[in-house]
């Protein structure tokens, strides 16, 4: 019994693996009577069968398919007859994996151990002169809104002239990517298609390849001080602070210049409550970049006010107004710290035991009050001169009224309180 049924499986698996050769010699059959929906049925079984799916000629055959209808549409578009772009585009992006593995099993030593690919030097021709469509292929799914489907084509554009099979070319024959800026950005085509399809972890494989590859400039529009910003983008998009901050800090130490970097360590390190950390990145910040000094000098004033040390707010604060006497941040900034010194002085004016002592303190921060004003007057005047946005202005009458106020200057504060009011 048991030899009948191994006779009967042994004669079923011989049943199958006939049907699947003989389905490889339909689709051939097929193929060259440009039947091409069915020599793709009759191929598709036999990619998948122990018996042919390690032939490289199945693997050809269906490339061939596929690259027949992609020929066949982008012969009518090119006579601008109707034609059928995303099955061109589609039939293209199925060349590429059967001709890889076409190649790929070409490769394999015989009996006697030798290589003999007899397919290589084809394929090459045609993945050469189909290879800028990958391209149109991206562009044309990115425009209908399927970036999902758009990035395979922008990769493959990126994986091609890496391909073995195009080895044995003479350096003159293969394709050329070595100061290509267009095959650079396809490289960024990729990245942003993989990210607004949302998969974030492709997208950031494609920012750390690109690192890893020789990098061309594109007369500025992509600079690899970019691909570092995105990708720190993505990693807190993705909320993993800890990556997010690696980044950051390479990027700080190979682009000094970049506020990016600096401005967004400072942040975290403020928002972490890590004073001491980022009053040294604002220190390193300022010597690299002295032309931003009024940025820099201006937070780090703020940090040293947050912190009630005043006396070292100032001077960092004349600091960024000795680099730039019209640096917005510092003239409110400096105003603002010395309002705060003034209320803290009045705070203890306020539970004074004689009369004398208070007058003295209320003296004192007086003063403060009359070194604020000018600053917000100027600040004003800055804002005024740029168009800023009413609701800025109207906060810093609101400050000058406050000013005013405590300097009993009545005739200024009612004036201060009619242009708030109308504002």
């Amino acid at each position: 019994m048991k030899r009948i049924l191994s006779t009967a499986i042994l004669c079923m698996l011989v049943g199958v693996s006939f049907a699947q050769k003989k389905a490889v010699k339909e689709a051939k059959k097929a193929f060259e009577s440009d039947k091409l929906t069915d020599a793709r049925d009759f191929i598709k079984p036999a990619l998948a069968d122990i018996e042919t799916k390690d032939n490289p000629e199945t693997w050809k055959l269906a490339g061939d398919i596929e690259n027949k209808i992609f020929d066949g549409e982008r012969a009518k578009q090119a006579l601008r007859q109707s034609f059928n772009e995303e099955t061109m585009y589609v039939s293209l992006y199925n060349t590429y994996q059967p001709y890889v593995t076409t190649d790929s099993l070409g490769q394999l030593p015989d009996k006697k151990g030798k290589v003999k690919n007899k397919y290589r030097k084809d394929i090459a021709a045609i993945m050469k002169a189909n290879y800028l469509y990958f391209i149109n292929g991206g562009v044309y799914f990115n425009n209908l809104k399927k970036p999902e489907i758009a990035v395979n084509y922008f990769e493959k554009f990126w994986d091609i002239p890496n391909l073995s099979l195009f080895d044995e070319l003479l350096p003159e024959e293969k394709l050329k990517t070595e100061n290509d800026t267009t095959y650079q950005i396809v490289k960024y085509y990729a990245f942003l298609c993989a990210k607004e399809a949302g998969q974030s972890d492709r997208a950031i494989g494609y920012l750390k390849r690109i690192l890893a590859e020789p990098f061309f400039e594109n007369n500025g529009t992509y600079t690899k001080q970019n691909v570092y910003e995105l990708m720190a983008n993505q990693y807190l998009v993705e909320g993993d602070s800890a990556k997010f901050i690696k980044v950051l800090e390479d990027g700080a130490e190979k682009y000094p210049k970049s506020n990016y970097f600096m401005t967004n360590l400072v942040n975290i390190m403020i928002r972490n409550k890590e004073s001491d950390k980022a009053l040294s990145y604002l220190d390193q910040a300022i010597k690299n970049d002295p032309n931003n000094a009024c940025q820099f000098f201006s937070v780090k004033a703020n940090i040293y006010t947050d912190q009630a040390k005043y006396d070292e707010a100032f001077k960092t604060y004349e600091d960024a107004l000795k680099a730039d006497d019209g640096c917005e941040r510092a003239l409110e900034g400096l105003a603002i710290s010395y309002i705060l010194k003034a209320q803290d002085i009045k705070e203890v004016a306020s539970k004074a035991k004689t009369r004398k002592e208070q007058s003295d303190l209320d003296a004192e921060a007086a003063e403060f009050y009359k070194k604020a004003l000018p600053l917000l007057l100027k600040f004003k005047e800055v804002l005024k001169g740029r168009d800023a946005n009413s609701s800025d202005i109207k906060q810093t009458v609101y400050k000058l009224r406050n000013v005013y106020y405590n300097l009993n200057m009545n005739a200024e504060y009612e004036a201060a309180e009619k242009e708030y009011e109308a504002m």
